[in-house]
């Protein structure tokens, strides 16, 4: 009897697993793409970077397409004025981005570094209120480490800006990378 990870596939769709496990190569090479990704984005942060925010640019630029598509089939001037001036903000938005990416870096790590501490202090908050629960110290370990990594962030910044981001899109990738190759290896002993 082989055991397999629940995630994979579940028990009641025999076909989806069926599927998954006679593509398993195909999943861990996709892993290990990403995991050889995230390695280069470790080699070459700031290239990382920049690559992490032409991403978020094109991301907007999509997004704002779709507002302003949306906007085109209201039928009311209100809804359509502001979906399309919402698209256009989105579309401009990318323009910059793409215009100038290292600003972008710059301005994306600064509010990066300001999310981290507010989450960071909100974890805290949260922890604090578990003091009660067994794992609440877990919590506290999570919010500190969120909190450190946003100061680091700020105290740095502008500087941490050339950094940053790359090593969230190298850390990211690896972490997919392994994930995926996990669950292709699970296939195949499935199987």
């Amino acid at each position: 009897m082989s055991q397999t990870h629940p995630a994979v596939a579940p028990r009641d769709q025999p076909e989806l697993r069926s599927t998954l496990s006679q593509n398993w190569g195909w999943i861990v090479g996709f892993g290990l793409v990403a995991l050889v990704g995230g390695f280069l984005a470790l080699v070459a942060i700031v290239t990382a970077t920049v690559a992490s925010v032409y991403l978020i640019g094109v991301m907007m630029f999509v997004s704002g397409i779709a507002e302003i598509a949306q906007g085109l089939q209201s039928r009311r001037w209100s809804r359509f004025f502001l979906w399309v001036l919402l698209g256009a903000l989105y579309v401009v938005a990318a323009v910059a981005v793409f215009i100038a990416p290292i600003f972008a870096a710059v301005v994306l790590t600064w509010v990066l570094g300001v999310v981290l501490v507010a989450a960071g202090l909100v974890r805290l908050m949260l922890a604090l209120s578990m003091r009660s629960q067994s794992l609440w110290g877990w919590v506290l370990v999570s919010a500190l480490l969120t909190l450190l990594i946003g100061v680091i962030i700020l105290i740095g910044w502008p500087a941490s800006s050339l950094w940053a981001l790359g090593i969230f899109l190298a850390v990211d990738l690896i972490v997919i990378g392994t994930a995926w190759v996990a669950m292709g290896m699970s296939l195949r002993k499935a199987r």
